[in-house]
């Protein structure tokens, strides 16, 4: 696999032509779209095609942030506007069977919705347990307060993306629930023991475990490490996420952009790599900040390359589900949750 370990955006509705030479010099694995590249189904459909040429590689990962609620860039009027797992959530405390077919159903529809335009990695489900006094970064992005159902509604989100050929993020590994800001702007520091971070926090992640692909946490665990998070922190990667949590998959870190991390751009990618991270994920489309990261960026070699191969088993490759079928029983399910508020 030709490539360098890093993840890129970019600046808006179409390629520009210092970024087409950038990206064709600098081969990223990946690319992620954000709503400022995103107009109508015709021109992100053409933009992915741009990004798979450009890359010379038809499986190219093209990732997105396609939650629901508050955090999805596709949206109306050329999209549906869908709920938030928070309401998902509330459909499984009703009633399990249902609200885990819902969770499945979401994720199928995210699917369609993306793999037509030719997206095909969805930064989900989110397995973040929130719990009181946290930051609302997480909030009603969550399924639900308790690691079981979190993880019940994870693994069926993430089912969900695999039946229609988008491979699913899991985030934020190993939980940023806890976090009493939001790391866009600052640095979380959680001081909860050991003991309640495994039962809690971190069991989502072991639940899924087997998972291709999770995205870090910019969160300080203090029990563990008070100087680093868990981003840039080998302990945390070494003895809690590939060791406790057990994830051997790609681990890509949060957008190196976001407050959280300090340091210039050299400095926090080469943190991330010195960590354990097998890529480097930069968001905001800042073409000096790009070609930083990426001068920082190592070839994609080893077993961050064998994980990155993993990863893109199966891409786009979905099942022959009904689209419209699938709307209309999700549209049903969720006429529930509003019939019982």
């Amino acid at each position: 696999m030709d490539s360098k370990a890093f993840i890129s955006g970019f600046s808006g509705l179409e390629l520009t032509d210092d970024e087409t030479r950038f990206f064709a010099d600098e081969r990223p694995w990946g690319y992620i779209v954000f709503a400022r590249n995103i107009e109508t189904p015709g021109q992100l459909s053409e933009l992915c095609a741009s990004l798979r040429s450009v890359s010379g590689r038809e499986d190219v990962p093209i990732l997105i942030d396609q939650e629901g609620g508050r955090v999805q860039r596709l949206r109306p009027p050329h999209w549906t506007n869908y709920p938030p797992a928070a309401q998902l959530g509330a459909l499984y405390e009703i009633d399990q069977a249902k609200g885990l077919r819902a969770a499945w159903l979401l994720s199928r529809l995210h699917a369609f919705d993306l793999l037509n335009c030719g997206v095909n990695v969805d930064c989900l489900p989110v397995l973040d347990v929130p719990v009181p006094g946290g930051h609302d970064v997480i909030g009603d992005r969550a399924y639900g307060t308790t690691p079981e159902q979190v993880s019940a509604m994870g693994r069926a989100a993430s089912d969900g993306l695999l039946a229609g050929g988008v491979k699913p993020v899991i985030k934020h590994i190993p939980g940023h629930g806890r976090a009493g800001v939001d790391s866009h702007l600052e640095l979380p520091v959680v001081e909860t023991d050991r003991e309640t971070l495994m039962a809690q926090d971190f069991a989502p992640f072991g639940a899924l475990r087997d998972v291709d692909m999770a995205m870090t946490a910019h969160v300080i665990y203090t029990a563990y490490d008070s100087a680093n998070p868990a981003t840039t922190s080998k302990i945390m990667i070494d003895e809690i996420i590939r060791g406790h949590i057990g994830f051997d998959g790609l681990l890509m870190s949060d957008d190196v952009s976001m407050e959280a991390l300090s340091g210039d751009f050299s400095s926090r990618t080469r943190a991330i790599f010195g960590a354990g991270c097998d890529i480097v994920l930069h968001c905001n489309g800042i073409f000096e900040q790009m070609q930083t990261v990426a001068r920082e960026t190592p070839e994609l070699t080893g077993k961050a390359a064998e994980r990155a191969q993993q990863a893109l088993q199966s891409i786009g490759k979905a099942d022959d589900a009904d689209e419209a079928a699938c709307r209309a029983e999700f549209d049903s399910l969720m006429r529930l949750v509003a019939v019982s508020v």
